[in-house]
This record gives C-alpha cells, sequence and structure tokens, in this order.
C-alpha cells in the first residue's frame, strides 16, 4: 500500500510540474493563436490600409496570424470598447488614431477611458493636419488669414470631415488660442470636403497631409499652414500653426493598443515585431507614398504621447464647450 500510495505521489508531481511546464512554454510561445485586430472603422480608409499592412508584414515575419476585424460605428468608439472589455491576453489589440484621444473628450457616452482602459504598445506613423484654400483665396497664410477684418472672418467657412473629427478639434483649438470665428462646416467625409473646395464652393478646409497632398501637388489647392512644431520637409514654405499660434500641433496619429493589464512581455515584444516592420523598405515605402511621418517608438513613447493627447483634446472640450452627445 505504502509503494502504491508512493507511486501516486509521484506520478502527481511529475504532472503537476508537466503542467507547469506547460504553461510556462506556452506563455513564452507568445503567440500560439491567431491575433485579432480591431480597426474600428470600415474598409477602405487609412487605419484600415496602415493596419493591415502591418499585419500582412507581422504574418511574413513568422509567428504571427493576425486578423483584421473592422467595426465601425459610434465615431469609432464602437470597437475601442470591444477592445477596452477583452480578455487581456494579447490576442485582442486595437488600431487607434487620433479618435482616441478626441472621443472621451466630447462624448460622455464613451464607456471607456482611453488611458486607463488600455497598454500602449507603440506608435506606427502619423499625418500632419493642413488648413487648405481654393487657389482664389485672397490669403495664402495663415498669417495672412488672421489679418483679415473680424466681420469678414465671420463669413468665411471651413470644413472639416465632421462634428467630433481631428480636423473639427483642431479648428477648435486654433480659434480658442487665437480668438477667431470662422463658419464651421463639418461634412460626411474628407472626400467631400476637399472636391468642395476644389470647385469653390467653400473656400477653406481643414484635413491631414495625406488626403491633402494629392491635391496640393496638382495644384487644384493651396496651403496656408501646417499643424507641425517646425516647417515640414513635404511643404517647407508653408508656415506652421505655431508661427501664428503657439501650442497648435496635431496629427491624424496610427498605433497599437492592448487591454490594461496585458503581460508586459508580450507588448514588448510587439513593440520590438512591430518596430522592425516598420524599418522594411517597402513598407517605409508605402508609408512615405501615403504621406506619413515614423512616429517615436515603443510603449513608454506612446503613453507620454497619448497622455499629452488625451490631456489636449480635455482642455479644448471645456473651454470651447463642445459636446457631442
Amino acid at each position: 500500500m505504502k509503494d502504491l500510495s508512493r507511486r501516486r505521489f509521484l506520478a502527481a508531481t511529475t504532472t503537476t510540474a508537466s503542467l507547469f511546464a506547460s504553461a510556462s512554454h506556452a506563455q513564452s510561445a507568445y503567440p500560439s493563436q491567431p491575433i485579432r485586430l480591431v480597426v474600428p472603422y470600415a474598409p477602405g480608409g487609412g487605419s484600415d490600409f496602415t493596419g493591415r499592412l502591418v499585419a500582412q508584414k507581422l504574418q511574413e515575419l513568422g509567428g504571427y496570424n493576425l486578423i483584421v476585424d473592422n467595426k465601425p460605428g459610434a465615431a469609432g468608439m464602437l470597437g475601442t470598447e470591444i477592445v477596452a472589455r477583452a480578455p487581456a491576453d494579447g490576442y485582442t489589440l486595437l488600431y487607434a488614431d487620433v479618435a482616441h484621444g478626441i472621443n472621451p473628450a466630447v462624448y460622455s457616452k464613451a464607456r471607456y477611458d482611453p488611458v486607463k482602459n488600455f497598454v500602449p504598445i507603440t506608435l506606427v506613423g502619423a499625418s500632419p493636419q493642413v488648413l487648405v484654400a481654393n487657389p482664389s483665396f485672397p490669403a495664402n497664410s495663415l498669417k495672412e488669414l488672421l489679418a483679415m477684418p473680424r466681420d469678414q472672418l465671420q463669413k468665411i467657412a471651413v470644413g472639416t470631415p465632421g462634428q467630433g473629427s481631428g480636423p473639427h478639434l483642431t479648428y477648435e483649438l486654433l480659434r480658442a488660442k487665437v480668438g477667431f470665428d470662422l463658419v464651421h462646416v463639418p461634412y460626411k467625409g474628407g472626400g467631400p470636403a476637399l472636391n468642395d473646395a476644389i470647385n469653390g464652393q467653400i473656400p477653406l478646409v481643414m484635413n491631414a497631409m495625406a488626403p491633402v497632398m494629392p491635391h496640393l501637388q496638382s495644384g487644384k489647392l493651396k496651403a496656408l499652414a501646417i499643424a507641425t512644431a517646425q516647417r515640414h520637409p513635404r511643404l517647407p514654405d508653408v508656415q506652421t500653426y505655431a508661427e501664428s499660434a503657439p501650442g497648435v500641433v496635431v496629427y491624424n496619429w496610427y498605433g497599437f493598443l492592448a487591454p490594461a493589464g496585458t503581460p508586459s512581455d508580450v507588448t514588448s515584444k510587439l513593440a520590438a515585431d512591430i518596430s522592425r516592420v516598420l524599418l522594411l523598405p517597402d513598407v517605409k515605402e508605402k508609408f512615405d507614398a501615403a504621406f506619413l511621418d515614423p512616429m517615436p517608438q515603443g510603449s513608454a513613447e506612446m503613453a507620454r504621447f497619448l497622455d499629452g493627447e488625451v490631456r489636449q483634446w480635455k482642455v479644448v472640450a471645456a473651454e470651447t464647450g463642445i459636446s457631442l452627445d
């Protein structure tokens, strides 16, 4: 009996040790199953294009099987909330953009905290906001626009892709900094606004560099200012917003987030492998062709950036009284 009990004890001990070894191997072998990458917008936009490109290259890198899951709705909040409530195991990720910091500031119904409910993985790329005009518009820079008589400014329309969009909040930030009012015209998307500016139906449009650059290159539109800290190498003759309105630096950015509580070894591996992908010549070429600038990479860098974004948009919403509920 004693021998039988001893054999059972040894067998149980061996089984338990094997289970611990298996669990340890499973953790070190991340990823061991497909990863769901939630893009909170419909297919075809900038988030979808860049997110799918990085996902594809991670798969080619080896060891990854990323499934892009488009979950549009509620200005990106639907897909974002799905990830906020997902298990913190590294197998559900969010491909976020500038709306991640804006939405909770202007929508009280946002059921997540953009910082507390997520772990930053890394930024991917960004496209600065640009103020553009029909070529016939009398002002050729933001400085010249601000020098126009106030009663005249109040009649000038500026189009954006919609209420609560990055370009709209950029306009509100600029308005708060310089104390002027234009007629804000929210469109259902950036394309219609740019087309109306080209056709002379609206004088000004604010949007990211990526969609406006082809029209600037063709001469169908002209740039008045760009929301970067220093002049941009693609538009060296275009003044920055900061030259007339210090502090107005705004990008439409992209980056990876995971649910809060995701293990640091998982997020570190993802950050390192995504950084490797972003260094690939064909990825750099495609990002450059899409007018996307590289951004600081890594979890700590993204955490600092995101904290600044969230703080900025909370202040803008509070000072302007914007609420989109």
